[in-house]
């Protein structure tokens, strides 16, 4: 199973780069491979959000489609997602956040099998360079979006 973490300092604070994690329905716009995603349930409790959301990732013609449910604990900072369908054996991501000066201090950790064997092993050998990727399309996103010009 590919797993791996990263840590980076995103200048933006805590409320709005969890917003914009938990905003599935642009990652699109920004997130390298994502197709498509759709928040099929929301519920915004005191202490916690709830999600359950699919993604399509690939390329026009070879993508995938998996479910995840997503929970944001306010008072921790952290985000984890989990599958509940599709492509995957198994997905565990976790986002901690803490906000330090105004700035997010961001920990992704990520730990996935796919079923298909094949497509498990590409992924295994493209995968930090994908992870890096994201990460910095994740850090790109929250600099256009929320710091000032």
């Amino acid at each position: 199973m590919p797993t791996a973490s990263i840590k980076k300092i995103i200048p933006c604070n805590k409320k709005d780069l969890v917003t914009m994690i938990l905003d599935i329905e642009k990652y699109p716009e920004f997130v390298p491979w994502c197709l498509s995603g759709k928040i099929h349930r929301k519920d915004d409790k005191p202490d916690m959000i709830e999600m359950e959301a699919d993604l399509t990732v690939g390329k026009k013609f070879l993508n995938q489609t998996y479910t995840s449910h997503v929970t944001y604990y306010k008072d921790k900072g952290k985000i984890l997602v989990n599958n509940i369908g599709g492509p995957l054996k198994h997905l565990e991501n976790k986002w901690q956040i803490r906000e330090i000066n105004n700035q997010s201090e961001v920990h992704f950790e990520i730990d996935f099998e796919i079923k298909n064997i094949v497509y498990n092993m590409i992924m295994q050998k493209s995968f930090d360079l994908g992870l890096k990727k994201i990460a910095d399309a994740f850090e790109q996103r929250a600099i256009k979006l929320y710091t000032k010009k």
